[in-house]
């Protein structure tokens, strides 16, 4: 079997040593693949990425990438490694322009700047007809489209993101979303954590489930968006029961 694009083993991490909020998770995630990371709240499931990306401590366990042990990389050097974050909140600077945003990215590479700009430009029409246009300005949409956007400046070949869909609209969020699906075609392996569990299996390839701090179910989205069952025990998603008995024998065997 080929090396996976990014391969979880067995991860504990922690904010405070001795208080793990991972708690042994497992994650093969292939080369162009969107990875759906799901589950209640608190089920470690933002820690599990940050944790990947260098910003969270790992007390036990492995990340590769590309078959490239990566565990104790620092969270400074991933971009050098292919892997990009993108956090929930403040991933962009609102006090600069779109442009002054990529170009903060790209100055950091040391090919060409236009050659890394263009592509993000042509992926984003949006960004480049408002290039001038301070990021503070831009809706929530947009301003997640420029995350993503910076992200890829330095052509990852991991991207993940976190809540990439928290606080906006029903319509934004699909084109957030669908955004993620060009990336994919471009040769990028995706990996997000979503609490918009709809928007995310749609999107997704396969989705993993977190349960305090360990993976219950890996599946593709289809399969987990079929399963009424799974919905209800593990995505918090209530599923009508369907009046079989008569209301005397409902509660026989309780």
């Amino acid at each position: 079997m080929s090396a996976a694009a990014l391969e979880i083993r067995l991860l504990e991490a922690a904010y405070d040593p001795g208080l793990p909020i991972v708690r042994g998770a497992s994650l093969r995630v292939e080369d162009c693949e969107i990875m759906a990371v799901l589950g209640p709240n608190g089920a470690g499931k933002s820690t599990l990425v940050k944790a990947v990306a260098g910003l969270v401590p790992i007390t036990a366990g492995q990340v590769l990438m590309h078959g490239r042990d990566i565990t104790r990389v620092a969270a400074h050097r991933m971009v050098v490694e292919g892997l990009a974050f993108v956090p929930q909140t403040d991933n962009v600077f609102a006090n600069l322009t779109i442009a002054e945003n990529l170009e903060l990215a790209a100055a950091l590479l040391k090919r060409e700047r236009r050659a890394a700009l263009e592509p993000v430009y042509g992926m984003f029409p949006d960004l480049a007809r408002q290039r001038g246009l301070l990021a503070g300005r831009l809706s929530g949409g947009q301003r997640q489209m420029l995350a993503v956007g910076r992200a890829l400046i330095a052509q990852p070949r991991v991207l993940m993101l976190d809540e990439p869909s928290a606080g906006l609209s029903p319509k934004l969020v699909g084109q957030v979303l669908e955004q993620l699906r060009q990336v994919r075609d471009t040769g990028v392996t995706v990996v997000l954590v979503e609490q918009n569990v709809k928007a995310a299996l749609a999107v997704a390839d396969r989705a993993a489930v977190l349960v305090e701090g360990r993976e219950r179910v890996v599946a593709p989205s289809a399969e987990l968006l079929a399963d009424a069952r799974m919905a209800e025990l593990y995505l918090g998603r209530h599923t009508p029961r369907a009046p079989s008995a008569p209301p005397a024998l409902a509660g026989e065997g309780a």
